[in-house]
C-alpha cells in the first residue's frame, strides 16, 4: 500500500505544479486556454479573479504539492505531521466540493450548459477534480 501512496503523491504533486505553472502563467497575461477556464452565463463571465487571485490559487496549488509531499513522507515532517495531515485533508474536501460543484455553473450537478467552459468542465475540469480528490483520500488515509 506504501507503493500505491508514493506513486498517487508523486503524481498529484507533478498535476498540482503543473496547474499552478499554469496559473502564474495566465496571471502574468497569457492567454492560451484562458478563454475556456471560467463559467459564464450568456457569453458573460459569471467571476472576474483579478492577476493577484491568480497568483493566489497558483500558491495554494503549491502548498497542496507540499502538503501532498509531506503527508505521503517524501520529506520530513516530524511534530507537524498532524499538520499535513489535517491539510491533505482538508485538499480533499475542496477536492470533492469542486467536484460536487455550485449547482449552477461548474461541477457534475451544474445546471448551465451550452458554453465552451461547460463543455470543459463536463469533460475535463470535473472529472479531474475527482480523481485528485480520489488520489489525495489514498495519500491521506495512509499512515508514514
Amino acid at each position: 500500500m506504501q507503493k500505491i501512496r508514493l506513486i498517487c503523491a508523486w503524481l498529484l504533486v507533478v498535476v498540482l505544479l503543473a496547474l499552478a505553472g499554469l496559473h502564474v502563467y495566465w496571471a502574468l497575461g497569457g492567454t492560451w486556454a484562458k478563454s475556456a477556464t471560467l463559467p459564464t452565463i450568456g457569453g458573460r463571465r459569471t467571476i472576474h479573479p483579478s492577476r493577484f487571485i491568480t497568483f493566489v490559487v497558483a500558491g495554494l496549488l503549491v502548498l497542496g504539492a507540499a502538503t501532498i509531499s509531506g503527508r505521503a513522507g517524501l520529506f520530513a515532517t516530524g511534530s507537524w505531521a498532524p499538520l499535513f495531515e489535517f491539510g491533505a485533508w482538508l485538499l480533499f474536501v475542496a477536492f470533492l466540493l469542486r467536484t460536487i460543484g455550485n449547482l449552477r455553473t461548474f461541477g457534475f450537478f451544474k445546471t448551465v450548459h451550452g458554453s465552451t467552459f461547460s463543455f470543459w468542465d463536463t469533460r475535463l475540469y470535473t472529472p479531474l477534480c475527482a480523481v485528485l480528490a480520489v488520489l489525495v483520500a489514498i495519500v491521506a488515509s495512509g499512515s508514514e
